[in-house]
């Protein structure tokens, strides 16, 4: 297909599709490396930026663009799907004895639901050109959805360096299709943060040393989900009841107010018993509890001892003198990381007294 008019057409005709399917968003860039956008990855990394993500550093020369990672794609195609939240994200926040789980986990694990969508629209693609060549990210690959988003024109990627959309807000799960066919790439969104700076006031941990950059060492989202050993005490504190992910920076965002929750898949819902879990109730889960509450959930990745560990530092600061009998047998756990968290929280509960 070389006509621009064609080309023109099976564009609108795929953002069509792309919405049949449950994306709100839909736009188009050049598969060429941005040595802007390279430039600004190598510098983050080489502030440390990313804490113990070496995964980010050790691809990084093909995370610098798409033609990086597949010197034949021309074009990308960015999405995004609405994960907005039906109830307000802070709500748990003057609940000690309950746990706040990050919006995003509360309901299925959104790898299966977007791939799955991705692909369905990929093969939509294949056969409207036959010919044509792509490839599918969702989270799982060296890929920079984020900036790929602004350069689309399907959002800007605010302060909190998350994409955020002038009518979907900042709740939006991203993916993106690399392919041959050179399609004409749509306007890259402008910045509408003007002089707002909510998100960077309401980070618990001061985690953004600078607008637009967020160091993952201070991030509550690394520390409790990415981050494997004891948590730091300087931050402990301040973690309060999150125990998976933190939505803060996201939920202050003033462009939510256009979010729709009506746009939200089905399967990003929560689940009952993840809307406000009580702390004690997670305290008592063995290996075999962890997995059966969480399949099916992104929670599952990290494993029983990682999650136990953040309830331990939640529990730590609820003031909850009834949680000290789980706590004190949570002490004798077989994973020092487990065990550490317990003894401090053990010193926190009792200084209540």
């Amino acid at each position: 297909m070389v006509n621009a008019d064609a080309i023109n057409d099976l564009q609108h005709r795929l953002k069509g599709e792309a919405k049949r399917l449950g994306f709100v968003e839909a736009g188009f860039c050049s598969a060429q490396d941005d040595p802007v956008r390279a430039s600004r990855l190598e510098q983050w990394l080489g502030e440390g930026h990313h804490a113990t993500m070496e995964w980010m550093e050790a691809r990084s020369d093909v995370r610098q663009g798409p033609q990086s990672l597949w010197p034949e794609a021309k074009s990308v195609i960015a999405l995004g799907m609405s994960y907005a939240p039906v109830d307000d994200p802070m709500a748990l926040e003057e609940h000690p004895d309950m746990a706040r789980i990050s919006v995003y986990a509360r309901g299925k694990d959104y790898h299966d639901t977007v791939k799955k969508r991705m692909k369905a629209l990929a093969r939509w693609l294949v056969s409207e050109e036959p010919d044509c060549e792509l490839k599918v990210f969702v989270d799982t690959a060296p890929v920079m959805e984020k900036p790929l988003g602004e350069a689309a024109g399907i959002g800007w990627q605010g302060k909190h360096s998350n994409l955020v959309s002038r009518e979907h807000g900042s709740w939006l799960f991203l993916g993106a299709i690399y392919t041959t066919i050179d399609f004409a790439p749509d306007v890259p969104h402008d910045d509408h943060c003007g002089s707002c700076n909510a998100c960077q006031a309401a980070c618990p941990t001061n985690a953004f040393p600078a607008p637009y950059v967020v160091d993952a060492r201070r991030c509550i989202s690394y520390l409790t989900i990415e981050h494997k050993g004891p948590i730091p005490h300087e931050f402990r504190k301040a973690i309060g009841n999150r125990i998976y992910g933190c939505d803060d920076c996201l939920a202050v965002c003033p462009w939510n107010k256009f979010a729709q929750t009506t746009a939200c898949h089905r399967d990003f819902l929560p689940r009952a018993e993840l809307v406000a879990p009580q702390l004690a109730d997670l305290l008592e889960l063995d290996e075999a509890g962890f997995r059966q509450l969480f399949s099916g959930s992104p929670i599952k990745r990290i494993g029983r001892d990682r999650f136990i560990r953040n309830c331990l530092i939640a529990a730590g600061n609820s003031g909850e003198r009834e949680l000290i009998p789980l706590v004190d047998r949570l002490a004798g756990d077989p994973d020092p990381v487990v065990s550490e968290a317990a003894q401090w929280a053990q010193e926190r509960l009792k200084e209540e007294t």
